[in-house]
């Protein structure tokens, strides 16, 4: 494996070849590629590429009729996208992990540059390109090879094509090749069928992290991680609630995106963690350290019993 790499955000004026993103005066979203002598034609009418290309990120454009015609209603806003536009709108054969959920599987799967990471069931790629963003050494399983083309498409398109990223086209439920990951995220549908070789092919201390769109999937799968030398196992969903922030009306926004998977993470550790410690003959039961406080009155943690 190669280190993961990002391609390097754009800066300065737009140039032929990129994707943009053209928002017009209601919010519609529209994922073009600028090409040389190239339109977007939509209700409003036709921006030319030509008016884009060399234009600066974040400026207006004017849609024009046929006969030449304007209006307020025609201007659209053209920015280079974010990963979460480029997720949502990317073309996708799976469907895709949203964005509320992989900022999350980052944190939780203590993603970090150099990572040497498996992922497992790659989709259309929306993971792989967030797992490559934050700097994973990043190989992706996958048994559908339409799955692995559109993935590895996706990921080149946004990224480019020195990211060192490759899809093999392998079931995980038959063993992991690789060993000494520090990271193996699944997205599949059992993957309590993947935790032995999990186990196998991780390092101590290692990182497996699996997202599920069931609680009975869940369940099965925290069932199998708790005899098969992992610990520390931890579920959890996202909901995010946006507002609706205008002058003096402020309140929730009416629509929320609430439950889309549960993302389960545990950690490789010694199967003798798990065994019930002997009893010390003679000797009386170790008692609970005291809490200590910090200066500033917050909870140090209580690992120590005084504060000397």
């Amino acid at each position: 494996m190669t280190p993961g790499r990002g391609a390097a955000r754009a800066r300065g004026p737009l140039v032929a070849g990129e994707r943009v993103l053209l928002v017009d005066r209601k919010d519609r979203r529209y994922l073009v590629r600028l090409v040389a002598g190239g339109t977007f034609q939509s209700h409003a009418g036709v921006v030319e590429h030509d008016a884009l290309i060399g234009a600066d990120d974040g400026s207006e454009h004017v849609a024009r009729q046929r006969d030449g015609r304007t209006g307020p209603g025609r201007r659209f806003l053209v920015l280079r996208p974010t990963l979460s536009d480029l997720v949502l709108k990317m073309p996708r054969g799976a469907q895709v992990i949203y964005p509320k959920d992989l900022g999350a599987i980052l944190m939780a799967g203590d993603i970090f540059p150099g990572a040497r990471v498996l992922e497992a069931g790659v989709g259309s790629g929306a993971l792989s390109m967030t797992l490559i963003g934050a700097g994973a050494d990043l190989v992706g399983y996958e048994i559908r090879p339409d799955f692995a083309a559109r993935a590895l498409a996706n990921v080149v398109d946004a990224l480019g094509p020195d990211t060192g990223y490759r899809v093999e086209e392998r079931d995980i439920y038959e063993g992991i090749a690789a060993t000494d990951l520090d990271r193996v995220v699944l997205d599949l549908p059992e993957p309590w069928r993947v935790v032995a070789h999990a186990a196998a092919a991780l390092a101590p201390g290692g990182i497996l992290l699996s997202y599920l769109p069931t609680i009975n999937q869940t369940a099965e799968l925290r069932a199998r991680l708790e005899h098969g030398g992992f610990g520390f196992a931890e579920t959890f969903e996202v909901l995010r609630r946006t507002w609706h922030v205008e002058g003096r009306s402020v309140r929730p926004d009416h629509r929320m995106v609430a439950h889309t998977g549960f993302i389960t993470t545990a950690r490789r550790i010694s199967a003798r963690w798990h065994e019930e410690p002997a009893a010390a003959s003679g000797t009386a039961e170790e008692p609970e350290p005291e809490p200590v406080e910090a200066l500033d009155g917050s909870d140090a943690g209580g690992e120590l019993s005084s504060a000397r």
